[in-house]
């Protein structure tokens, strides 16, 4: 079931959404939209320089709540303490580099700040800042301090910056964010467990063309594989992203996208990938199979009605097995997941799947009217290759994500 704006989840929660001085500050408009819209009560709490980027007003008419950025504001209220105690989930965004080495060195001198101290729910900061602040060494120590302390600093984006700059330090997406900041409440607090890990993995569906207009293809929209690597990017994994058909996706902070149409192109893609890849991870929804001869030309109504009316097909390669084989073969040595879409019995199936592949897990879920392909939420199981299960509760695709990574980190860890 899709998130559709007003239709709630989950109770609503208490949201401080915390604005610093940066030029991404009218993207914290968006998000309070994210939020609210998802039937949450938000708190706008910017600090004095924000204001200088977006008006107060802009944020009391967003939220409906009032906004200050002291600590003497609303002194008999106690609001420095209170609005800290009593949010269930905080959101700095943008947070500059000013901002982030403040909340370090446990500063309380306005409102923000001091909301972040007492505070004992998730802390999500998105970073926003030029390239160079934020690879300077004193951030880069700062966000490391943060995340020790158990807050999460989302990787910045790559992209263009104020003026005519462009690199890393572009802040999310504000539904990036949100998803992300939903994540945290469900799935805690991310981890640097794959800082160094070289990670690819396959998304979306393939096309296979019948002429230059027409192609067989699936509903797969590709969020379940964007949101494995989402996952591991701000886990710290070097992503590698091979996608079919995706383009209405934001691009995780950092990866590498490999653009592909066929399922054929997907493997070549794959393959040289996976050469130095320490996971594999075939989400993508690949066609088993595609036509036997393409036409060069559109096929026209009343023409050639034996190539429009039957259609004769070839099995493609199959990317999941023949990884396997090349793993074999010495030719890579990285763990492989794959990913299986069934619309009925599927542990039986999904258990035959993983024997035949090989694999050393396997994600398999239900598709059965129309669920899952296109949708924002998931569920199924994970299958280990001795047959052993583990449910993946419905939840949304992020934390669905989170759930996988957690047993492909488990299972990495038992194989070394």
């Amino acid at each position: 079931m899709s998130l559709e704006p007003n239709e709630n989840t989950h109770a609503p929660r208490k949201v401080v959404i915390g604005v610093a001085g940066g030029i991404a500050a009218y993207k914290a408009c968006h998000l309070v939209r994210e939020f609210t819209e998802a039937g949450d009560e938000v708190r706008v709490v910017p600090t004095p320089a924000a204001l200088n980027f977006v008006g107060a007003a802009t944020f009391e008419a967003l939220s409906g709540q009032p906004v200050d950025t002291g600590v003497f504001s609303r002194v008999d209220e106690v609001q420095h303490v209170r609005v800290g105690k009593e949010a269930d989930l905080i959101v700095i965004a943008p947070a500059t580099a000013d901002t982030i080495a403040r909340i370090a060195a446990g500063r309380a001198d306005d409102l923000l700040t001091a909301t972040v101290l007492v505070a004992t729910c998730p802390v999500v900061l998105a970073p926003a800042m030029h390239t160079e602040m934020w690879e300077n060494p004193a951030t880069q120590d700062n966000v490391a301090t943060l995340r020790r302390r158990g807050l999460t600093v989302l990787e910045p984006a790559r992209g263009r910056l104020t003026g005519t700059d462009s690199g890393a330090g572009r802040m999310l997406e504000a539904g990036q964010i949100a998803e992300m900041a939903r994540t945290v409440l469900e799935a805690g607090a991310y981890t640097r467990s794959l800082e160094g890990i070289k990670v690819v993995i396959s998304a979306g569906g393939t096309q296979e063309n019948i002429d230059p207009v027409r192609f067989i293809g699936n509903r797969s929209s590709g969020r379940q594989g964007f949101a494995l690597a989402d996952i591991a990017a701000h886990r710290g994994a070097q992503v590698t992203i091979v996608a079919g058909d995706t383009d209405a996706l934001d691009t995780p902070p950092g990866a590498e996208i490999i653009k592909v149409r066929s399922t054929r192109e997907m493997k070549e893609a794959v393959d040289t990938a996976a050469v130095d890849a320490d996971i594999v991870i075939m989400a993508a929804a690949v066609a088993d199979y595609r036509p036997e001869n393409e036409a060069g030309s559109k096929l026209k109504k009343g023409q050639a009605d034996d190539a429009l009316s039957t259609l004769r097909l070839v099995e493609n390669p199959d990317i999941l097995k023949g990884l396997v084989d090349k793993r074999n073969a010495g030719e890579t040595s990285a763990a492989i997941v794959g990913f299986a879409a069934e619309t009925d019995n599927l542990l039986e199936y999904g258990k035959a799947k993983l024997k035949s592949k090989g694999a050393d897990m396997l994600m398999v879920n239900s598709v059965a009217g129309g669920a899952v392909f296109g949708e924002t939420r998931n569920s199924g199981w994970l299958i280990g290759r001795g047959g052993e299960t583990q449910e993946i509760a419905d939840g949304p695709k992020h934390v669905v994500a989170a759930r996988i990574w957690d047993a492909i980190e488990e299972m990495t860890e038992n194989r070394q």
